[in-house]
């Protein structure tokens, strides 16, 4: 049998599974590589899930290394300072002014799911 697209886009839906969602607490990050391109999953306060590319728009700086903060669900960027909104991606403070990209994310049947 042979697949279709319509097949291959359910596929894709589906995602990857990050971990089990009771290993990933509020407050924690966890970086996944995929295809090459690294994506920051972000619990924020809350227990809300959030996820974003691991580039900050300034300088390709690595975000998942910066400081998260949950409560106001931020991270710095670790070479100049940049806070971006880890919800909807944007900037908070120069020098960045450019969002990075946000994934879907979701915890299903137990565990932490991403779709790219």
């Amino acid at each position: 049998m042979t697949s279709t697209s319509t097949d291959d886009e359910a596929a894709l839906a589906q995602g990857i599974t990050v971990c089990r969602a009771d290993e990933f607490p509020e407050g924690t990050m966890r970086l996944v590589e995929i295809e090459g391109r690294k994506i920051g999953v972000f619990r924020c306060g809350g227990g809300e899930l959030y996820a974003i590319e691991d580039r900050c728009s300034h300088d390709n700086g690595p975000l998942a290394e910066g400081e998260f903060d949950a409560d106001a669900c931020t991270v710095e960027c670790p070479r100049h300072g940049s806070l971006f909104d880890i919800r909807s991606g944007l900037p908070k403070t120069l020098p960045a002014f450019q969002p990075v990209d946000r994934f879907d994310v979701r915890e299903e049947d137990g565990e932490v799911r991403l779709d790219y």
